[in-house]
């Protein structure tokens, strides 16, 4: 059995791993949840943000946050647009996987095109910077993206349960015809959420360029994963995805200490398959 040493700084990197999970998710959770596109261009978008950090960081000088200050609108802008295709083609729920699958090989193609197939790594000051509480360390990067992703989360609650449009998105989700017959226009409120979607994807990125070695097949790694906390979390639940997010964040580091690190990739799915087979109408 590992000492309780290493089994605490376990849980401290699950922790801090499922806080960039929940990032990751957040995007994803809302577009399914409460617009009914299932969108895996999300994960090549948050790859693209993490990118697009490092180049303006390494080739400009310029620092995270004021990239992440340009590259968030800038996401916003082409998650409004992405969602105009979208209205216009009529996507389904089931189209909408096929799409953007193949949307997200695309921006795959022009990622490796751009900064070739070679690991990158964006080297801050920040990097190795860590916080000890006791024996365990805390990485800051990490713990800022974990707080990033809590802030958000429990604001997007917020905003979907207290805002006009929040509940008016919450509605149209549930039955259009009947919140169309109140008075919502669920469109221009759908173009609003995609926008702050993909918002969300970039923010996911700056902190992946921070904290990750990039590589452009990176997308698909994260795929599994993200889709489960998004399923267990619940779709269109943000805190419920940050909580999915330290759940099996928790799950894959610990037994990555008791086992083996090739364990780990088994448990969200795991966890999944388990949470189905007990409550089927989670999806």
């Amino acid at each position: 059995m590992p000492s309780l040493t290493l089994l605490g700084q376990s849980v401290v990197s699950g922790l801090l791993a499922g806080g960039l999970y929940a990032l990751l998710a957040l995007g994803l959770s809302l577009s399914w949840g409460l617009l009914r596109l299932v969108n895996l261009s999300h994960f090549a978008l948050a790859l693209l943000g993490a990118y697009l950090t490092y180049q303006l960081g390494h080739a400009f000088h310029l620092a995270p946050w004021l990239a992440a200050g340009l590259i968030v609108p800038a996401f916003f802008a082409l998650g409004v647009v992405l969602h105009v295709v979208f209205a216009r083609f009529r996507v389904t729920e089931f189209t909408s996987l096929l799409v953007t699958f193949g949307l997200a090989v695309i921006l795959e193609s022009l990622i490796q095109w751009f900064w070739t197939a070679d690991y990158r790594r964006y080297e801050t000051p920040w990097a190795s910077a860590s916080i000890r509480v006791g024996p365990l360390f805390v990485p800051t990067l990490e713990l800022l993206a974990c707080l990033t992703a809590a802030t958000l989360a429990v604001a997007t609650w917020a905003w979907l349960r207290f805002t006009y449009v929040g509940k008016a998105l919450r509605a149209a989700a549930e039955d259009p015809a009947m919140a169309g017959a109140f008075g919502v226009n669920h469109r221009a409120h759908a173009f609003v959420l995609s926008g702050i979607s993909a918002a969300y994807a970039g923010v996911a990125g700056a902190f992946i360029a921070l904290i990750s070695t990039l590589a452009p097949a990176q997308i698909w790694a994260w795929l599994g994963t993200v889709f489960a906390v998004v399923i267990i979390g619940g779709l269109g639940n943000p805190v419920g995805a940050l909580l999915a997010g330290f759940l099996i964040g928790v799950s894959e580091s610990v037994t990555m200490a008791v086992a083996a690190p090739a364990w780990a990739p088994l448990v969200s799915f795991s966890i999944l398959i388990g949470l189905l087979v007990l409550r089927p109408e989670r999806v």
